[in-house]
Protein backbone atom coordinates (compact mmCIF):
# COMPACT_ATOMS: atom_id res chain seq x y z
CA UNK A 1 0.00 0.00 0.00
CA UNK A 2 1.41 3.50 -0.64
CA UNK A 3 1.79 5.45 1.90
CA UNK A 4 1.82 9.05 3.12
CA UNK A 5 4.69 11.33 3.94
CA UNK A 6 5.23 11.53 7.72
CA UNK A 7 3.38 14.36 9.18
CA UNK A 8 1.47 14.75 5.84
CA UNK A 9 -2.21 13.40 7.30
CA UNK A 10 -3.83 16.03 9.85
CA UNK A 11 -7.15 14.27 11.55
CA UNK A 12 -10.10 17.09 12.59
CA UNK A 13 -8.98 16.99 16.66
CA UNK A 14 -5.34 16.95 16.10
CA UNK A 15 -3.50 19.93 17.62
CA UNK A 16 -1.99 21.15 14.58
CA UNK A 17 -5.23 20.98 12.68
CA UNK A 18 -6.84 24.21 12.98
CA UNK A 19 -3.83 26.09 12.14
CA UNK A 20 -3.77 23.85 8.91
CA UNK A 21 -7.40 24.62 7.98
CA UNK A 22 -7.01 28.46 8.59
CA UNK A 23 -3.89 28.47 6.46
CA UNK A 24 -5.70 27.02 3.71
CA UNK A 25 -7.64 30.22 2.87
CA UNK A 26 -5.42 33.18 1.68
CA UNK A 27 -8.50 35.29 2.46
CA UNK A 28 -8.55 37.02 6.05
CA UNK A 29 -12.15 36.01 6.32
CA UNK A 30 -11.96 32.00 6.70
CA UNK A 31 -15.02 29.89 6.03
CA UNK A 32 -16.91 27.77 9.12
CA UNK A 33 -16.09 24.85 6.98
CA UNK A 34 -13.74 21.91 8.69
CA UNK A 35 -12.73 18.66 6.81
CA UNK A 36 -12.95 15.97 8.90
CA UNK A 37 -8.76 14.85 7.30
CA UNK A 38 -6.93 17.01 5.73
CA UNK A 39 -3.45 16.40 3.53
CA UNK A 40 -0.76 18.33 3.18
CA UNK A 41 0.82 16.65 0.05
CA UNK A 42 4.70 17.04 0.19
CA UNK A 43 4.87 15.04 -3.67
CA UNK A 44 2.83 13.31 -6.40
CA UNK A 45 3.29 10.24 -4.19
CA UNK A 46 1.61 11.72 -1.43
CA UNK A 47 -1.47 12.92 -3.97
CA UNK A 48 -1.99 9.39 -5.09
CA UNK A 49 -2.04 7.94 -1.82
CA UNK A 50 -4.68 10.42 -0.25
CA UNK A 51 -6.82 10.11 -3.24
CA UNK A 52 -6.98 6.03 -2.38
CA UNK A 53 -7.13 7.00 1.00
CA UNK A 54 -9.76 8.59 0.14
CA UNK A 55 -11.57 6.18 -1.39
CA UNK A 56 -11.23 3.45 1.30
CA UNK A 57 -12.77 5.65 4.16
CA UNK A 58 -15.64 7.33 2.03
CA UNK A 59 -14.26 10.67 1.93
CA UNK A 60 -15.32 13.19 -0.85
CA UNK A 61 -11.88 15.36 -1.43
CA UNK A 62 -11.56 19.33 -1.78
CA UNK A 63 -8.62 20.85 -3.10
CA UNK A 64 -6.38 23.43 -2.59
CA UNK A 65 -3.89 24.23 -4.98
CA UNK A 66 -1.94 27.58 -4.19
CA UNK A 67 -4.37 29.19 -1.84
CA UNK A 68 -5.41 32.04 -3.35
CA UNK A 69 -9.08 31.16 -3.78
CA UNK A 70 -11.78 34.50 -2.04
CA UNK A 71 -14.17 31.47 -0.67
CA UNK A 72 -11.66 28.42 -0.04
CA UNK A 73 -13.61 26.81 -2.41
CA UNK A 74 -11.03 23.34 -1.24
CA UNK A 75 -11.96 23.92 2.00
CA UNK A 76 -15.51 22.00 2.26
CA UNK A 77 -17.25 20.37 5.83
CA UNK A 78 -16.28 16.68 6.01
CA UNK A 79 -14.76 14.69 3.49
CA UNK A 80 -10.91 15.87 3.23
CA UNK A 81 -8.97 18.60 1.83
CA UNK A 82 -6.22 17.76 -0.37
CA UNK A 83 -3.65 20.44 0.09
CA UNK A 84 -0.64 20.87 -2.77
CA UNK A 85 0.28 24.18 -1.62
CA UNK A 86 3.88 22.82 -1.34
CA UNK A 87 3.95 21.46 -5.11
CA UNK A 88 5.55 24.28 -6.62
CA UNK A 89 8.60 22.59 -8.84
CA UNK A 90 8.64 24.51 -12.30
CA UNK A 91 10.87 22.99 -15.38
CA UNK A 92 11.80 24.56 -18.30
CA UNK A 93 12.27 23.73 -22.08
CA UNK A 94 13.67 26.34 -23.37
CA UNK A 95 13.95 24.59 -26.95
CA UNK A 96 10.22 22.76 -27.19
CA UNK A 97 9.33 26.02 -25.30
CA UNK A 98 7.37 24.36 -22.71
CA UNK A 99 7.65 24.25 -19.19
CA UNK A 100 6.29 21.57 -16.71
CA UNK A 101 4.77 23.60 -13.61
CA UNK A 102 3.31 22.08 -10.28
CA UNK A 103 -0.09 23.66 -9.03
CA UNK A 104 0.94 25.71 -6.29
CA UNK A 105 4.00 27.29 -8.15
CA UNK A 106 2.87 31.13 -8.35
CA UNK A 107 3.10 33.50 -11.05
CA UNK A 108 6.23 35.63 -10.19
CA UNK A 109 8.14 32.40 -9.92
CA UNK A 110 6.68 30.92 -13.26
CA UNK A 111 8.17 34.47 -14.96
CA UNK A 112 11.19 33.96 -13.53
CA UNK A 113 12.17 30.97 -14.55
CA UNK A 114 11.03 31.46 -18.44
CA UNK A 115 12.36 34.85 -18.78
CA UNK A 116 16.09 34.57 -19.23
CA UNK A 117 15.08 32.15 -22.28
CA UNK A 118 13.18 35.52 -23.60
CA UNK A 119 9.93 33.52 -23.34
CA UNK A 120 6.52 34.11 -21.25
CA UNK A 121 3.45 32.99 -19.47
CA UNK A 122 0.04 34.80 -19.34
CA UNK A 123 0.12 34.33 -14.98
CA UNK A 124 -2.80 35.70 -12.83
CA UNK A 125 -2.14 39.60 -12.56
CA UNK A 126 -1.60 38.90 -8.44
CA UNK A 127 2.13 37.37 -7.07
CA UNK A 128 -0.20 35.71 -4.54
CA UNK A 129 -1.96 33.61 -7.49
CA UNK A 130 -1.08 29.72 -7.31
CA UNK A 131 -0.93 28.11 -11.15
CA UNK A 132 -3.60 25.84 -10.40
CA UNK A 133 -6.66 27.26 -9.46
CA UNK A 134 -6.13 29.96 -11.94
CA UNK A 135 -5.50 27.91 -14.93
CA UNK A 136 -8.01 25.64 -14.93
CA UNK A 137 -10.43 28.40 -13.85
CA UNK A 138 -9.63 29.84 -17.31
CA UNK A 139 -6.60 32.45 -16.37
CA UNK A 140 -7.40 35.73 -17.33
CA UNK A 141 -3.86 36.78 -17.35
CA UNK A 142 -1.15 38.97 -18.16
CA UNK A 143 -1.18 39.91 -22.04
CA UNK A 144 -4.35 37.13 -22.14
CA UNK A 145 -6.00 39.69 -24.52
CA UNK A 146 -3.31 38.77 -27.15
CA UNK A 147 -2.77 34.95 -26.17
CA UNK A 148 -5.97 33.97 -25.10
CA UNK A 149 -6.77 32.57 -21.41
CA UNK A 150 -3.75 30.98 -19.81
CA UNK A 151 -6.02 27.30 -20.10
CA UNK A 152 -6.00 27.49 -23.93
CA UNK A 153 -1.71 27.13 -23.45
CA UNK A 154 -2.54 23.71 -21.72
CA UNK A 155 -0.74 21.23 -23.77
CA UNK A 156 -0.89 18.29 -21.32
CA UNK A 157 -1.59 17.35 -17.44
CA UNK A 158 -0.32 14.97 -14.93
CA UNK A 159 -3.29 14.16 -13.27
CA UNK A 160 -4.40 11.62 -10.48
CA UNK A 161 -7.89 10.04 -11.28
CA UNK A 162 -10.88 9.05 -8.75
CA UNK A 163 -9.54 5.54 -9.38
CA UNK A 164 -6.22 6.77 -7.79
CA UNK A 165 -4.19 6.22 -10.91
CA UNK A 166 -1.58 8.74 -11.87
CA UNK A 167 -1.61 9.82 -15.90
CA UNK A 168 -0.13 11.84 -18.51
CA UNK A 169 -3.29 12.95 -20.13
CA UNK A 170 -2.85 14.61 -23.28
CA UNK A 171 -5.13 15.56 -26.39
CA UNK A 172 -4.23 12.38 -28.12
CA UNK A 173 -4.28 9.96 -24.99
CA UNK A 174 -6.98 11.87 -23.09
CA UNK A 175 -8.97 14.62 -25.06
CA UNK A 176 -12.03 14.66 -22.78
CA UNK A 177 -9.42 15.29 -19.85
CA UNK A 178 -7.66 18.49 -21.04
CA UNK A 179 -11.03 19.79 -22.75
CA UNK A 180 -12.29 19.92 -19.35
CA UNK A 181 -8.71 20.94 -17.78
CA UNK A 182 -9.32 23.92 -19.94
CA UNK A 183 -11.79 26.10 -18.35
CA UNK A 184 -14.12 23.63 -15.60
CA UNK A 185 -12.40 25.47 -12.82
CA UNK A 186 -13.74 23.72 -9.01
CA UNK A 187 -15.69 21.85 -11.53
CA UNK A 188 -12.32 19.22 -12.49
CA UNK A 189 -12.41 15.89 -11.36
CA UNK A 190 -9.37 14.80 -10.92
CA UNK A 191 -5.46 16.31 -9.19
CA UNK A 192 -3.39 17.92 -11.30
CA UNK A 193 -0.53 17.16 -9.95
CA UNK A 194 1.54 19.29 -13.31
CA UNK A 195 0.82 21.56 -15.95
CA UNK A 196 2.53 21.15 -19.21
CA UNK A 197 2.63 24.66 -20.57
CA UNK A 198 3.43 26.26 -23.85
CA UNK A 199 5.34 29.25 -23.68
CA UNK A 200 5.30 32.56 -25.97
CA UNK A 201 7.73 34.92 -26.70
CA UNK A 202 8.57 37.58 -24.42
CA UNK A 203 7.22 40.88 -25.20
CA UNK A 204 10.54 43.32 -25.79
CA UNK A 205 8.86 45.96 -23.71
CA UNK A 206 6.35 46.41 -21.38
CA UNK A 207 4.72 50.17 -21.00
CA UNK A 208 2.02 51.62 -18.74
CA UNK A 209 -0.56 54.49 -19.08
CA UNK A 210 -2.65 55.40 -16.04
CA UNK A 211 -5.11 58.44 -15.87
CA UNK A 212 -7.22 59.15 -13.17
CA UNK A 213 -10.49 61.76 -13.56
CA UNK A 214 -12.69 62.84 -11.22
CA UNK A 215 -15.72 60.80 -10.27
CA UNK A 216 -18.40 62.66 -12.44
CA UNK A 217 -16.57 61.99 -15.04
CA UNK A 218 -17.57 58.21 -14.22
CA UNK A 219 -19.83 56.91 -16.82
CA UNK A 220 -18.23 59.40 -19.51
CA UNK A 221 -14.93 57.31 -18.98
CA UNK A 222 -15.96 54.10 -18.77
CA UNK A 223 -17.80 54.28 -22.01
CA UNK A 224 -15.34 55.55 -23.96
CA UNK A 225 -12.75 53.04 -22.81
CA UNK A 226 -15.93 50.62 -23.55
CA UNK A 227 -16.12 51.85 -27.42
CA UNK A 228 -12.16 52.07 -27.41
CA UNK A 229 -11.10 48.90 -27.11
CA UNK A 230 -12.23 47.99 -30.54
CA UNK A 231 -9.35 50.38 -31.95
CA UNK A 232 -6.36 49.02 -29.26
CA UNK A 233 -4.36 46.21 -29.97
CA UNK A 234 -4.81 43.04 -28.40
CA UNK A 235 -1.42 43.41 -27.02
CA UNK A 236 -2.85 45.96 -24.76
CA UNK A 237 -4.68 45.20 -21.56
CA UNK A 238 -7.21 47.76 -20.51
CA UNK A 239 -9.12 48.54 -17.74
CA UNK A 240 -10.73 50.94 -15.48
CA UNK A 241 -11.34 51.44 -11.32
CA UNK A 242 -14.00 52.94 -9.45
CA UNK A 243 -12.95 53.83 -6.25
CA UNK A 244 -11.03 55.61 -3.59
CA UNK A 245 -7.55 57.30 -4.84
CA UNK A 246 -5.64 56.15 -7.90
CA UNK A 247 -4.44 52.44 -6.26
CA UNK A 248 -1.99 50.62 -8.99
CA UNK A 249 0.00 53.52 -10.73
CA UNK A 250 3.62 52.48 -11.14
CA UNK A 251 6.06 54.52 -9.74
CA UNK A 252 6.74 57.90 -11.04
CA UNK A 253 3.31 59.04 -11.61
CA UNK A 254 2.66 62.58 -10.15
CA UNK A 255 -0.89 63.69 -8.69
CA UNK A 256 -3.17 66.57 -7.16
CA UNK A 257 -2.38 67.00 -3.59
CA UNK A 258 -4.90 66.97 -0.99
CA UNK A 259 -6.62 63.83 1.03
CA UNK A 260 -8.02 60.49 -0.82
CA UNK A 261 -11.56 60.62 -2.82
CA UNK A 262 -13.24 58.76 -5.10
CA UNK A 263 -11.91 58.86 -9.01
CA UNK A 264 -12.45 56.87 -12.35
CA UNK A 265 -9.04 55.57 -13.18
CA UNK A 266 -7.95 54.04 -16.44
CA UNK A 267 -4.92 51.87 -17.04
CA UNK A 268 -3.97 50.24 -19.90
CA UNK A 269 -0.49 48.31 -20.10
CA UNK A 270 0.88 47.30 -23.53
CA UNK A 271 3.21 44.19 -24.03
CA UNK A 272 5.06 45.51 -27.01
CA UNK A 273 6.68 43.07 -29.85
CA UNK A 274 7.56 46.41 -32.09
CA UNK A 275 8.67 49.06 -30.04
CA UNK A 276 5.36 51.08 -31.45
CA UNK A 277 3.59 53.14 -28.84
CA UNK A 278 0.22 50.93 -28.67
CA UNK A 279 -0.99 53.51 -25.88
CA UNK A 280 -1.08 56.83 -27.70
CA UNK A 281 -4.86 56.69 -28.40
CA UNK A 282 -5.80 57.29 -24.42
CA UNK A 283 -4.05 60.30 -24.88
CA UNK A 284 -7.00 61.32 -27.21
CA UNK A 285 -9.96 60.62 -25.05
CA UNK A 286 -11.68 64.07 -24.83
CA UNK A 287 -11.53 64.54 -21.64
CA UNK A 288 -7.68 64.02 -21.49
CA UNK A 289 -7.43 67.80 -20.08
CA UNK A 290 -8.99 66.84 -16.82
CA UNK A 291 -7.05 64.25 -15.53
CA UNK A 292 -6.43 64.85 -11.64
CA UNK A 293 -3.21 62.01 -11.76
CA UNK A 294 -1.18 60.58 -14.79
CA UNK A 295 1.56 58.58 -15.86
CA UNK A 296 2.06 58.04 -19.52
CA UNK A 297 3.79 55.22 -21.55
CA UNK A 298 5.78 54.28 -18.98
CA UNK A 299 8.15 51.68 -19.11
CA UNK A 300 7.62 48.93 -16.47
CA UNK A 301 8.42 45.56 -15.54
CA UNK A 302 6.41 42.34 -14.62
CA UNK A 303 7.68 43.22 -10.93
CA UNK A 304 6.02 46.32 -10.60
CA UNK A 305 2.58 44.87 -12.50
CA UNK A 306 2.62 42.09 -9.88
CA UNK A 307 2.86 44.83 -6.90
CA UNK A 308 0.58 47.01 -8.53
CA UNK A 309 -1.96 44.55 -8.70
CA UNK A 310 -1.30 43.23 -5.21
CA UNK A 311 -2.10 46.68 -3.96
CA UNK A 312 -5.46 46.62 -5.32
CA UNK A 313 -6.51 43.53 -2.73
CA UNK A 314 -3.78 43.15 -0.47
CA UNK A 315 -3.20 40.51 2.16
CA UNK A 316 -4.63 40.25 5.32
CA UNK A 317 -7.91 41.91 5.04
CA UNK A 318 -11.50 40.11 4.32
CA UNK A 319 -12.74 40.40 1.25
CA UNK A 320 -16.04 39.19 -1.54
CA UNK A 321 -15.80 39.68 -4.97
CA UNK A 322 -18.08 38.99 -7.91
CA UNK A 323 -18.60 39.59 -11.46
CA UNK A 324 -20.13 39.76 -14.82
CA UNK A 325 -19.40 39.51 -18.05
CA UNK A 326 -21.40 41.54 -20.37
CA UNK A 327 -22.53 42.81 -23.89
CA UNK A 328 -23.22 46.20 -24.48
CA UNK A 329 -24.80 48.65 -25.26
CA UNK A 330 -22.95 50.37 -22.93
CA UNK A 331 -25.37 52.95 -21.87
CA UNK A 332 -27.84 50.23 -20.63
CA UNK A 333 -24.54 48.62 -18.55
CA UNK A 334 -24.12 51.93 -17.02
CA UNK A 335 -27.41 52.01 -15.99
CA UNK A 336 -27.87 49.18 -14.94
CA UNK A 337 -24.71 49.84 -13.07
CA UNK A 338 -25.19 52.82 -11.59
CA UNK A 339 -26.45 51.67 -8.11
CA UNK A 340 -23.83 49.80 -7.66
CA UNK A 341 -20.82 52.40 -8.70
CA UNK A 342 -22.76 54.72 -6.31
CA UNK A 343 -22.55 52.18 -3.28
CA UNK A 344 -18.83 51.71 -3.07
CA UNK A 345 -18.84 51.00 1.11
CA UNK A 346 -15.37 52.34 2.12
CA UNK A 347 -11.82 53.59 0.93
CA UNK A 348 -10.74 49.92 0.32
CA UNK A 349 -13.48 48.52 -1.51
CA UNK A 350 -13.66 49.08 -5.78
CA UNK A 351 -15.42 48.36 -9.10
CA UNK A 352 -13.01 47.12 -11.93
CA UNK A 353 -14.68 47.96 -15.57
CA UNK A 354 -11.91 45.24 -17.24
CA UNK A 355 -12.20 46.07 -21.01
CA UNK A 356 -11.49 41.91 -22.73
CA UNK A 357 -13.65 41.84 -25.80
CA UNK A 358 -13.80 38.28 -27.17
CA UNK A 359 -10.80 35.48 -27.93
CA UNK A 360 -11.99 32.56 -30.14
CA UNK A 361 -13.38 29.99 -28.47
CA UNK A 362 -11.87 26.59 -29.30
CA UNK A 363 -13.27 22.75 -29.42
CA UNK A 364 -10.79 21.46 -27.48
CA UNK A 365 -11.56 23.41 -24.30
CA UNK A 366 -14.41 23.88 -22.22
CA UNK A 367 -13.78 27.79 -21.52
CA UNK A 368 -16.39 29.09 -23.10
CA UNK A 369 -17.74 32.32 -20.67
CA UNK A 370 -16.71 35.48 -21.76
CA UNK A 371 -18.24 39.12 -23.31
CA UNK A 372 -16.85 42.68 -23.96
CA UNK A 373 -16.63 43.88 -20.35
CA UNK A 374 -16.44 42.15 -16.93
CA UNK A 375 -18.06 44.20 -13.97
CA UNK A 376 -16.17 43.33 -11.11
CA UNK A 377 -17.42 44.62 -7.11
CA UNK A 378 -14.45 44.40 -4.43
CA UNK A 379 -15.35 44.53 -1.20
CA UNK A 380 -12.28 44.71 1.55
CA UNK A 381 -12.76 45.25 5.15
CA UNK A 382 -10.98 44.54 8.66
CA UNK A 383 -13.77 44.21 10.83
CA UNK A 384 -15.88 40.76 10.81
CA UNK A 385 -18.91 42.50 12.46
CA UNK A 386 -19.15 44.22 8.68
CA UNK A 387 -18.81 40.79 7.28
CA UNK A 388 -22.84 40.68 5.92
CA UNK A 389 -22.72 44.42 4.82
CA UNK A 390 -19.93 44.03 2.94
CA UNK A 391 -21.18 40.38 1.00
CA UNK A 392 -24.88 42.23 0.61
CA UNK A 393 -22.69 44.81 -1.86
CA UNK A 394 -20.15 42.48 -3.48
CA UNK A 395 -23.14 40.14 -4.60
CA UNK A 396 -26.73 42.18 -3.68
CA UNK A 397 -25.81 44.36 -6.46
CA UNK A 398 -25.24 42.27 -9.15
CA UNK A 399 -28.22 40.35 -8.58
CA UNK A 400 -30.07 43.69 -9.30
CA UNK A 401 -28.12 43.58 -13.05
CA UNK A 402 -28.14 39.55 -13.56
CA UNK A 403 -30.55 39.93 -16.43
CA UNK A 404 -27.41 41.69 -18.23
CA UNK A 405 -25.06 38.68 -17.08
CA UNK A 406 -23.44 36.70 -20.12
CA UNK A 407 -21.45 34.44 -17.14
CA UNK A 408 -18.81 34.51 -14.47
CA UNK A 409 -14.98 33.88 -13.87
CA UNK A 410 -14.59 30.92 -11.64
CA UNK A 411 -11.56 32.27 -10.31
CA UNK A 412 -13.94 35.28 -8.58
CA UNK A 413 -16.99 33.80 -7.73
CA UNK A 414 -18.78 31.49 -5.59
CA UNK A 415 -21.53 30.24 -7.23
CA UNK A 416 -23.56 29.80 -4.00
CA UNK A 417 -23.64 33.29 -3.47
CA UNK A 418 -25.28 34.39 -6.57
CA UNK A 419 -26.11 32.16 -9.28
CA UNK A 420 -24.21 32.69 -12.33
CA UNK A 421 -22.68 30.48 -14.95
CA UNK A 422 -19.15 29.67 -16.28
CA UNK A 423 -19.35 27.84 -18.88
CA UNK A 424 -22.10 27.54 -21.97
CA UNK A 425 -24.90 25.14 -20.96
CA UNK A 426 -23.91 23.22 -23.95
CA UNK A 427 -20.29 22.97 -22.30
CA UNK A 428 -21.81 22.31 -19.15
CA UNK A 429 -23.74 19.41 -20.29
CA UNK A 430 -20.81 17.88 -21.81
CA UNK A 431 -18.68 18.28 -18.70
CA UNK A 432 -21.25 16.59 -16.74
CA UNK A 433 -20.88 13.49 -18.86
CA UNK A 434 -17.46 13.19 -19.05
CA UNK A 435 -17.34 13.23 -14.85
CA UNK A 436 -19.95 10.62 -14.70
CA UNK A 437 -17.43 8.90 -16.58
CA UNK A 438 -14.31 9.67 -14.52
CA UNK A 439 -15.80 10.18 -11.07
CA UNK A 440 -19.04 8.05 -11.43
CA UNK A 441 -19.05 7.94 -7.92
CA UNK A 442 -18.44 11.85 -6.94
CA UNK A 443 -15.14 11.66 -5.24
CA UNK A 444 -14.04 14.86 -6.13
CA UNK A 445 -16.16 17.83 -4.96
CA UNK A 446 -17.32 20.36 -7.69
CA UNK A 447 -19.09 23.82 -7.47
CA UNK A 448 -20.52 24.95 -3.91
CA UNK A 449 -23.65 24.94 -3.67
CA UNK A 450 -26.34 27.44 -1.22
CA UNK A 451 -25.48 26.05 1.90
CA UNK A 452 -22.00 26.61 1.55
CA UNK A 453 -22.77 30.34 0.90
CA UNK A 454 -20.41 32.90 2.53
CA UNK A 455 -23.14 35.40 2.81
CA UNK A 456 -25.45 32.91 4.44
CA UNK A 457 -22.46 32.05 7.06
CA UNK A 458 -22.57 36.33 7.62
CA UNK A 459 -25.85 36.01 8.28
CA UNK A 460 -26.34 33.12 10.77
CA UNK A 461 -23.53 35.05 12.76
CA UNK A 462 -22.10 38.22 11.74
CA UNK A 463 -19.30 38.65 14.11
CA UNK A 464 -17.79 35.42 13.87
CA UNK A 465 -14.25 35.44 12.75
CA UNK A 466 -13.96 31.79 11.45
Amino acid sequence: MLELSQGSLIRRGDEAYEQVRLDAVWNERKPARHPDVIVLAENEQDVVAAVRLARREGLNIGIRSGGHSWVGNGVRDGGMLLDLSRLQEISVDPVARTAAVQPAAKGPALVEAVEPHGLFFPTGHAPTVGIGGFILGGGYGWNSRRLGPACLSIEAIDVVLADGTLVHATDASHPELLWAARGSGPGFFGVVTRFHLRLHERPRRILRTVHSYPLELRDEVLAWAYDTLESLSPAVEFSAKVGWGAGGLPPGGHSAPGPPRKTVSITATAFSETGDNLLAPLEDAPFRDRAVRAVVAQDTTMAELYDAADRLTPAGMRWALDGIWADGPVERILAAAGPLFDSIPDTTSHVLWMLWGHHPERADACWSSQAQVYLSPNAGWTDPAEDLAHERWAHGELAAIQHLSKGLQFSDNNLADRFDHGLSPSNAARLEEIRAAYDPDGLFRTYMTAGESTTAYAAAAPARTH
